[in-house]
């Protein structure tokens, strides 16, 4: 690579004042004034304010914004600026019902944008499309259930249909979602996660026996010292900033390694402490903050880990847990051979930090006693992603951070149910459901083989052979790479189903046979037989916690998520006693019971449990260090490369893209076009460079260009019309925003062992 990789003038660790950044901390007045708009632009209600005073307390509605955890001892505020704008986003007084799509033809509604299309409201009444029309039309619930249970009926092989489902849907309607698509004989259940933590689900179970984080609430009121790796606090889990505030002022010292230099991560003012709101100094939250290369992570973790080495060989037998090594770990010596491999020249170049830079942090690293790893989808979403997660768990082994209180490894969840889903079921291995389990419970012969994850899914629309696909929730084809290959190719399918609250863009490219059929949100009330029912979701701490919606439906036509998938099913399979589908649609108590009988190690008296305050856990093998890898030891990683990029920058015009969320947005979802805090708003249409690199490129502050993906591999892939930015960027990368640049993204362009994208180190050019 002839690009360079730290240019002298850029800093890894101060802020570049002549380039866009907000100057003012994460929260305080500014996360205040975020939320007064969304309550006024949505109009809300009483019912609105109803349910932010009971947001993530017991009986409350469980905030679908994030995965953070429900504390114990609820204070009088649990909710953060992104809590209260998905809540306030559900409670949209506006409705796209019948009318709303008389008015619009599909073809006429691809020209809207993300924001506008969820802003027309909530929808109300089931609809079919209706090709000659170019039209969704109103239908009725029995003829909707009938057409498409006989329309997935008359596919040659049940394996041809794929159910995705997003992180919203309770444990209840996720639990017979994963046994409707068994009992019809495929386990093609690709999940959101495939987008962003399956790096973890897959690579974590690898090497500790666990596809989960190790952590809890309390490890936090114990820890030392906090790793942070390619994990946004501030607009991912800014809940999670009141429990960082709480361990900094208690000493606790925060590392963070991020190539953007993140606002909540740097200092954070408590919006709900009038007096810091009003005379009180911010919180510094991070001791250290170094602004890593994209893909440079193996680097600099092979670095900490050469510096743990050193200050061993110093002081022998006082820095590096022997006994916890020899007794509890595999691979050891053959990693630290391959770490001792590679000269701090080839770490320096990889990562864009200096030597003295990966001291620093080793310092604080050896100096804490507990030491909580925390890291997000930039390890996650990298070719490479795998290595990431393996040196990581190496650098935490070598002391004996794993397994004992306030010390761990923890990947922090995006959506609120996404980790709770796979636990219950979604998922395409037998272990997600066991098959023995639903022979016991239902006579259902499951089948065995693996089914498809999302890259697969896609893979077999590509060759034809998935020719139905049925989503609970979410956007897909707008959260998929190589999203333009895939809308061209998504009518093809025979059959397309889509249970949401308002409608995007994968609405709008049906398939042959086409539904949208309208399910209650997590805010509303849901009453079955005059009973109001509680649904459950599990926290990114293995938590799990009862939601009982609060405000009154916006259609008498809408029905649960629950009985949408049973009459689904119902409609689908043949006849069979032990298939209830009827009566757990009445009882969402004896889908519980269900779930407890089918996971009874995680889900023991489920019912008595639901309400618990600060949820009740369901526990982690790998926290007791009960290793269940094959070794039965928790595995050693070593390391084959320093990049986690699976394609270096070639030439002196190719960057590595990073995307971003922005702090209006959730997932798919744009609330508006601000990113408070990066100090940008206006469009989303942007790519982001520093100065020096706009300099050597030629490039001038606002020029307009096209990125095109240098992966060649025979498709040409760009996005045209992005707005130049200067930012505070290391050298060789641009960024700009997820879902607009995933396009770049080839379909194939994945983590190793999971199929995630790499949407955080994919190679493009810009184009003038």
């Amino acid at each position: 690579m002839t690009s360079p990789l730290n240019d002298p003038r850029h800093s890894a660790t101060e802020q570049d004042k002549d380039t866009p950044y907000d100057h003012g901390p994460a929260g305080g007045w500014g996360s205040l004034k975020g939320v007064s708009r969304i309550f006024a632009e949505e109009k809300s209600s009483p019912v609105a304010v109803k349910v932010l005073a009971g947001l993530n307390k017991p009986k409350g509605v469980m905030c679908s914004s994030c995965a953070w955890a429900k504390p114990k001892d609820a204070g009088p505020v649990e909710f953060c600026e992104n809590g209260a704008k998905a809540t306030l986003w559900e409670l949209d007084s506006h409705r796209a019902g019948p009318k709303f799509f008389a008015g619009h033809t599909v073809s006429d509604l691809r020209d809207w944008h993300d924001h506008d299309l969820e802003k027309a409201g909530r929808l109300t009444h089931p609809l079919r499309y209706d090709a000659g029309s170019d039209r969704y039309v109103p239908v009725s619930w029995d003829t909707a259930f009938e057409e498409i249970g006989a329309s997935l009926n008359a596919l040659d092989d049940p394996k041809s249909a794929v159910f995705y489902a997003s992180g919203h849907a309770g444990l209840e309607a996720s639990y017979l979602y994963a046994l409707y698509a068994r009992a019809m004989g495929h386990q093609n259940l690709p999940q959101s996660s495939n987008m962003c933590h399956e790096t973890t689900s897959v690579n974590l179970k690898n090497v500790i026996g666990t596809p989960v984080g190790t952590c809890t609430l309390e490890d936090f009121d114990h820890c030392d010292a906090i790793f942070f790796f390619g994990q946004n606090t501030g607009t991912n889990s800014p809940r999670f900033l009141h429990v960082l505030k709480k361990a900094v002022k208690r000493g606790c010292k925060v590392v963070t390694f991020n190539p953007l230099r993140e606002r909540g991560l740097i200092e954070f003012t408590d919006p709900q402490n009038p007096v810091q709101m009003t005379v009180g100094k911010p919180t510094q939250i991070s001791d250290k903050y170094y602004q890593v290369r994209p893909g440079g992570d193996i680097a600099v973790l092979t670095g900490l880990i050469k510096c743990v080495l050193d200050a061993e060989a110093a002081d022998p037998g006082k820095v590096i847990d022997h006994d916890f090594v020899r007794e509890h770990t595999h691979g050891y010596d053959d990693t630290i051979a391959a770490v001792q491999g590679y000269t701090w020249e080839q770490i320096e170049k990889q990562s864009g930090l200096t030597r003295a830079m990966i001291q620093e942090a080793a310092d604080i690293y050896i100096s804490a006693k507990n030491v909580i790893g925390i890291y997000g989808m930039g390890l996650t979403q990298h070719v490479n992603g795998w290595l990431n997660l393996g040196m990581y768990v190496n650098l935490l082994l070598m002391r004996g951070n794993i397994g004992r209180l306030g010390a761990g490894i923890s990947p922090v969840r995006g959506h609120s149910n996404v980790q709770g889903q796979r636990t219950v079921g979604i998922g395409e291995k037998s272990a997600h459901m066991p098959a023995d389990k639903l022979k016991e419970l239902f006579g259902i012969d499951a089948p065995t083989e693996n089914g498809m994850n999302a890259v697969h899914a896609c893979e077999g629309i590509i060759d034809g052979k998935v020719k139905a696909m049925v989503s609970l929730g979410g956007n897909l084809l707008r959260a998929l790479p190589d999203r333009e290959r895939m809308e061209a190719l998504w009518p093809k399918l025979d059959v397309t189903v889509h249970i949401a609250t308002k409608p995007n863009r994968s609405h709008l490219f049906p398939g042959k046979v086409s539904y949208i059929l309208p399910c209650l949100g997590r805010t509303d009330k849901d009453m079955q037989n005059g009973v109001p029912q509680a649904i459950s979701m599990e926290d990114t701490f293995s938590h799990i916690y009862g939601s009982i919606g609060q405000a009154e439906p916006p259609s008498e036509q809408l029905l649960s998520e629950t009985a949408i998938v049973a009459r689904m099913a119902k409609a689908t399979l043949p006849a069979n006693p032990h298939l209830r589908w009827d009566d757990w649609t009445a009882n969402y108590d004896l889908i519980r019971d269900l779930i407890s009988q089918t996971f009874p190690d995680d889900f023991a008296d489920f019912n008595d449990r639901l309400h618990e305050p600060g949820g009740f856990y369901r526990g982690n093998p790998a926290r007791d260090r009960h290793w269940k890898t094959d070794s039965g030891k928790a595995e050693f990683t070593a390391p084959t490369t320093l990049s986690a990029l699976g394609q270096e920058p070639d030439g002196d015009k190719v960057m590595t893209l990073v995307t971003l969320r922005s702090n209006d947005q959730f997932n798919t979802t744009i609330y508006g076009f601000s990113d408070r805090l990066r100090g940008l708003k206006g469009t989303r249409m942007v790519v982001l460079i520093n100065r020096d690199e706009m300099e050597r490129l030629g490039l001038e502050e606002g020029q307009s260009v096209t990125l095109r993906c240098a992966v060649e591999d025979g498709n040409y892939r760009a996005v045209t019309g992005l707005k130049v930015t200067g930012y505070d960027l290391p050298a060789g990368c641009v960024a700009g925003y997820y879902p607009e640049l995933n396009p770049l993204v080839p379909l194939g362009y994945h983590e190793k062992n999971s199929q995630t994208p790499a949407y955080k180190g994919t190679p493009v050019e810009i184009v003038i």
